[in-house]
């Protein structure tokens, strides 16, 4: 997609860059991604409280389409853009200025590391009496 477009499109919101990534790209407001753009699709972050708002708009998630442990699994933290929201300015503020307020939470949320199972600790072909 092309960057001058998405400068334009979302003018009425903030400035915005895009960053090429894993054969698509960022979407950077104030050094945080609040979106994607991924085969000409433009998506936006979510969290639980706003996935109902892009069912009610007939959106549906990125699905992974290259990445091995995800291939063909919808994502949790980003929608498509409504396509009305390419017509309405104003409202595409709105709606961006949230997901960027969701990437904002989740860039202050703590990392909570996933625990790993602790290896056995008998030696390997010996079996629990």
């Amino acid at each position: 997609m092309d960057p001058d477009f998405i400068h334009e499109l979302f003018a009425p919101f903030r400035p915005v860059t895009m960053k090429r990534m894993f054969g698509g790209a960022g979407l950077y407001a104030e050094g945080l991604m609040f979106g994607i753009v991924f085969d000409g699709t433009i998506y936006l972050r979510v969290d639980v409280a706003s996935i109902p708002e892009f069912e009610r708009e007939g959106s549906a998630p990125f699905v992974y389409p290259l990445a091995k442990a995800h291939a063909g699994r919808p994502s949790r933290h980003f929608w498509r853009l409504p396509v009305r929201l390419y017509d309405e300015p104003d409202e595409l503020a709105v709606w961006a200025a949230r997901a960027l307020a969701i990437a904002e939470r989740r860039g202050r949320a703590p990392h909570v590391p996933i625990k790993k199972k602790a290896p056995s600790k008998r030696p390997a072909g010996q079996r629990k009496a």
